[in-house]
């Protein structure tokens, strides 16, 4: 972010406190105006000529820069999985607060992992289970991976949309 001095260019393309568009106007009349408004005159983007600058308060600009920087490293880690426990046995109505804890979950940008914990031979219980769960959830996500059965557990994850 380039602001005030710092501004290299003759001529500038100068957007206003509230959005209104100056035109082209000299670099050293844009600082002159933002001194008497005691704001920062920050360029937008060096890639065109004259390059786009705006008007803004003092403190703003670099809220601005702070905001940007976190949104950025928000996309970049991507979504996180979250574990949901069930058992072949659960009742009507925890099943139902499970999967509107599934809901908010996929809603919310994260991955779901649905597991249920199965001993002896609940192994089709629990598979019937997780696709009647994901039938529910399809229009939240898609699976990543077919329903795992491995020793104790059944799992299958969702992807938010």
């Amino acid at each position: 972010m380039i602001k005030n001095e710092k501004i290299k260019a003759s001529e500038v393309q100068l957007t206003g406190l509230n959005g209104e568009d100056l035109g082209i106007i000299a670099t050293r009349e844009a600082l002159a105006m933002a001194k008497r408004l005691k704001v920062d005159l920050v360029c937008t983007s060096l890639m065109s000529s004259p390059p786009p600058c705006k008007l803004i308060g003092a403190g703003q600009a670099k809220q601005e820069a702070l905001q940007e920087k976190q949104q950025a490293r928000k996309l970049e880690q991507g979504p996180k999985v979250k574990e949901i426990r069930l058992t072949p046995q659960i009742e009507d109505h925890d099943l139902e607060t499970k999967r509107q804890q599934a809901e908010r979950i996929l809603q919310s940008g994260d991955a779901v992992m649905l597991v249920v914990k199965i001993s002896g031979k609940e192994g089709a219980k629990a598979k019937e289970l997780l696709e009647m769960l994901l039938r529910d959830l399809s229009p939240l996500g898609r699976k990543r991976t077919g329903i795992q059965l491995s020793g104790k557990q059944a799992a299958v994850q969702l992807d938010p949309l």
